[in-house]
């Protein structure tokens, strides 16, 4: 019978615990599994959290994230002994911090944003620094996101380049999110009773206004090179993570 391996700290016990599962002689299940075949977990877990911050109790809390946090490390040692991966729980963590830092400069800089929506204005040219592979305001929004996350997204992104109108007035006012919870739940009963796949409706839409924000990206490149100036779209957004 193995023992609970000792470490500093709870987080180092798990890491080992973890190490100890995968490693000969530990959990069969443990050690067979990769990263492509824990990505359901990783979705159902990520859920189960969702849930518990939206209904849940503290302990609800500490155990989802919990879950959410084994992936992660369950991830990195899958890693750190794969040949040409070779990193551990210690590069995701100083990979990440020096990503926060080089995000905030007016906290670790001498640059002054002084409210929420000045650092959100200054997100641009942080990402941009960081990443300027990207060309597109769609680089980074995974296409395999909720329909309605992945729709706000997009409306985001529309708004941005201006394909639609920023400060518009609602097609459907609403006063609260109850009211608006109602308003969708009828419109997929509504579906529901002509036979009609909400999902698939609204990712159909998606993709026509993912090929108007394309089209709309070539016509400001192509601008952009006949007046020489920059495109639009050069800029990543804040949250494209």
């Amino acid at each position: 019978m193995a023992e609970i391996p000792d470490a500093p700290t709870k987080l180092d016990q798990l890491v080992a615990v973890t190490a100890l599962l995968r490693a000969p002689g530990g959990c069969p299940w443990d050690a067979e599994q990769t990263h492509e075949s824990l990505v359901q977990y990783l979705t159902e877990e990520t859920h189960e959290l969702i849930d518990a911050i939206e209904a849940g109790s503290r302990e609800e809390m500490i155990e989802e994230l919990g879950d959410v946090l084994y992936q992660v490390v369950f991830h990195a040692d899958i890693a750190a002994h794969t040949p040409g991966e070779e990193f551990d729980l210690q590069d995701v963590a100083a990979h990440m911090t020096a990503k926060m830092v080089g995000r905030h400069p007016h906290v670790f800089g001498d640059l002054d944003l002084a409210t929420a929506g000045d650092v959100e204005n200054a997100w641009d040219s942080f990402k941009a620094r960081e990443k300027p592979t990207r060309t597109s305001v769609l680089d980074g929004i995974p296409l395999g996101m909720p329909s309605l996350a992945l729709a706000d997204k997009l409306l985001g992104k529309a708004q941005k380049i201006g394909v639609l109108e920023k400060d518009g007035p609602a097609a459907i006012p609403v006063e609260n999110e109850e009211e608006l919870g109602g308003l969708l739940l009828a419109i997929v009963d509504s579906a529901k009773a002509q036979g009609l796949d909400a999902e698939r409706a609204l990712r159909s839409t998606l993709r026509t206004l993912r090929a108007e924000i394309v089209e709309a990206e070539a016509l400001a490149a192509a601008d952009a090179g006949v007046i020489g100036l920059p495109a639009v779209s050069a800029v990543s957004s804040e949250d494209n993570q």
